[in-house]
C-alpha cells in the first residue's frame, strides 16, 4: 500500500456511519452482509447506504459480490492488513516489543 492508497482508506474510514458499516462487515466474516441487511442493521436509508458503501468499496476495505438479486459486502482484510502494516511499518524503528504484538493479532 502507497501512501495515497492509504489516505483513500483513512478518509474513508472518518465518517461515522462508513466506520460502523467497516466493524459491522469485520463483525460479519468472509460471507458478508447484503446491502439491504447492513443499512436494516444500522438504521440507515438505503441509498445514503450504497454511497457510504462505493467509497468503502473504491477505497480497498470492502468487497461486493452479485448474489442473485441482491449484492453481499465483505471487509477486505487483505486491504485492512495493507492499511495496518502501512501504519506500522516504520513504527518505532522497528523496536519489535511495539510491532510484533500488533503485527502478530493481524496474521
Amino acid at each position: 500500500m502507497d501512501k495515497l492508497n492509504a489516505l483513500d482508506a483513512l478518509a474513508a474510514l472518518s465518517q461515522e456511519t462508513r466506520l460502523d458499516v467497516f466493524r459491522l462487515l469485520v463483525t460479519a466474516g468472509p460471507q458478508g452482509l447484503p446491502a439491504g441487511d447492513i443499512a436494516e442493521r444500522l438504521d440507515a436509508r438505503q441509498n445514503t447506504m450504497s454511497t457510504n458503501l462505493a467509497i468503502l468499496n473504491r477505497a480497498g476495505l470492502i468487497s461486493r459480490q452479485r448474489d442473485g438479486r441482491s449484492v453481499r459486502y465483505a471487509a477486505n482484510y487483505d486491504g485492512m492488513r495493507d492499511l495496518i502494516n502501512f501504519l506500522m511499518m516504520d513504527c518505532c524503528r522497528g523496536a519489535p516489543e511495539v510491532v510484533q504484538p500488533v503485527a502478530a493479532s493481524c496474521a
